[in-house]
């Protein structure tokens, strides 16, 4: 590697340590609590440095949005590695369980930070993240219509709010049991839907 690819390399992963920082703390805190000092710190870099890579607050909210939409990216990738569609729903739902003490805390990490931005004055960035959650809806869409179920569009926006509906009461409550039972409901939920018999 020459010296002048040095610095870039180390550019890049500065900015990435940002934007991996910004997602978590702004999970964490909420957009409004969240400072540029409290990602600078958390991404252990100096806080003159966020300004070099990200000018404005928003545009860090930005790039938490990418990250969530790159985790959303890493999550189906790998849930694309399984043959059967149930199971990859089944997988996800899962997954969704596995972070069950997060959830409790903070909620749901894409929910929370579209309803935040969604008071926000300028109404930009809530769009940004619904589209993230949007992405998702198609994907599990795409799941039931391979399964045969009748209605995949609707049987994806019911998996997706029961959800974000138990990523909500879990934090509201600060339960993360609601995550394990109400994952388990899913569970049978998905197992209960058959394709109909076109042979009758």
């Amino acid at each position: 590697m020459t010296d002048s690819a040095k610095p870039g390399a180390r550019a890049a992963g500065k900015r990435r340590r940002l934007t991996a920082a910004a997602a978590q703390v702004l999970y964490e805190q909420g957009v409004e609590r969240t400072t540029l000092a409290d990602i600078a710190r958390a991404a252990d870099v100096p806080v003159g440095n966020v300004y070099y890579y990200f000018k404005t607050k928003d545009e860090l909210v930005r790039a938490a949005l990418s990250e969530h939409s790159t985790h959303l990216d890493e999550l189906i990738a790998s849930l694309e590695q399984l043959p059967d569609p149930r199971d990859r729903l089944k997988v996800l739902i899962e997954a969704w369980v596995s972070r069950r003490d997060a959830a409790a805390r903070y909620g749901c990490p894409t929910g929370t930070l579209a309803v935040e931005l969604d008071k926000r004055a300028d109404g930009t960035l809530d769009v940004e993240a619904g589209a993230v959650i949007r992405r998702l809806l198609d994907w599990a869409g795409h799941q039931f219509r391979a399964l045969a179920l009748p209605d995949p569009d609707d049987l994806a926006l019911t998996l997706v709010s029961a959800y974000q509906g138990m990523s909500l009461l879990a934090n509201a409550l600060r339960d993360p049991d609601i995550m394990t039972r109400e994952g388990t409901r899913l569970l049978r939920w998905l197992d209960s839907l058959k394709a109909p018999d076109r042979s009758l």
